[in-house]
């Protein structure tokens, strides 16, 4: 629960850093505009809560709550040639059932720069350079084991930095970004994980009897292609439709061999602060090896599609 109190008072410093002013329009989203230095600022907070309550429930069943509280923050900078998109997201959840110690069902940081610029203001095509980091805020577990951590903070930490060619569309809804020079650094600052190979580091060595030689490396870099894209539509009245994608290989270790990103989230906007989310995230890394239970111990297996699922109901506020 001290790591929920930390996250939580991080998001509200977050949001305080960046937020101006509370306005009671959802939709469309607000956007503060600054006439001078070419500014938009659009801010949002959504919290989510999902419970199940049994009382001599004679079907059986399983008492439980769960919570999911997103922040997204953005800073545009925007003049006839010039575009600077600037995006911070975080995302923490908690689930809690019966007989089951707490558990986090999501975890993440994400923060994303693009600058571009284009010779002609009646193209859509930007000379662009592009920044993204990726973490979390605390120890990830494959549960029922919560001794050994999987994951944590600054465990791993992607950061891609490259340039390339921007499309994007007059209302910001339809984005391509391709880069052939993309720089990607994957930090993993917990030595046992390192040690362990994790997250497609270079483990540690040992000598024939087991003795530590040399600890495995933090850092492991590449370089590749990246090619990201997003596309935003209104497929019905109070219905939106938001997808996320994100493509890498490199150069040197099995070019062809693809890193997928792929975020999809549905909103269905009841009112100006009530919303339903139905989200699907798919991830494929060949660097990320999978863990499972077998005869009562956990080992590592190879590379498996991730995949999550989420839908919530909650409440949403813009600032």
């Amino acid at each position: 629960m001290k790591r929920f109190h930390f996250v939580l008072l991080v998001l509200m410093i977050s949001s305080t850093v960046f937020s101006q002013k509370i306005i009671t329009t959802l939709e469309p989203e607000p956007q503060i505009t600054d006439s001078v230095s070419h500014w938009e600022k659009k801010n949002k907070i959504d919290f989510s809560i999902s419970e199940i309550l049994f009382l001599n429930w004679n079907a059986g069943g399983t008492n439980s709550i769960s919570g999911l509280l997103r922040t997204q923050f953005n800073r545009n900078y925007t003049t006839e040639n010039v575009r600077w998109a600037n995006e911070l997201i975080m995302r923490y959840g908690l689930n809690k059932q019966d007989g089951t110690e707490l558990r986090k069902t999501d975890d993440a940081f994400l923060f994303s720069s693009t600058f571009g610029y284009r010779e002609n203001e009646q193209s859509n095509w930007y000379h662009s350079a592009k920044f993204n980091l990726n973490t979390q805020f605390t120890n990830g577990y494959k549960y029922p084991n919560t001794d050994v951590a999987v994951s944590g903070p600054f465990a791993p930490v992607y950061s891609f930095l490259g340039v390339g060619a921007e499309y994007a569309s007059k209302k910001k809804d339809k984005l391509f970004y391709f880069s052939p020079f993309t720089s990607k650094l994957t930090y993993v600052g917990i030595q046992r994980l390192a040690d362990s190979g994790a997250f497609g580091v270079t483990k540690a060595v040992y000598d024939s009897e087991g003795n530590l030689v040399e600890h495995g490396k933090k850092v492991k870099s590449e370089l590749g292609t990246l090619i990201t894209a997003f596309y935003k539509k209104q497929i019905a009245k109070n219905i939106n439709f938001e997808n996320r994608l994100s493509l890498y290989s490199d150069y040197i270790n099995k070019y062809g061999n693809v890193d997928i990103d792929y975020d999809l989230v549905l909103a269905l906007v009841v009112n100006q602060y009530v919303r339903t989310n139905i989200g699907l995230h798919v991830i494929y890394d060949d660097d990320i090896k999978a863990k499972e239970e077998i005869n009562g111990t956990q080992v590592t297996v190879g590379p498996k599609a991730q995949l999550k699922q989420v839908f919530g109901v909650g409440m949403t506020y813009s600032f």
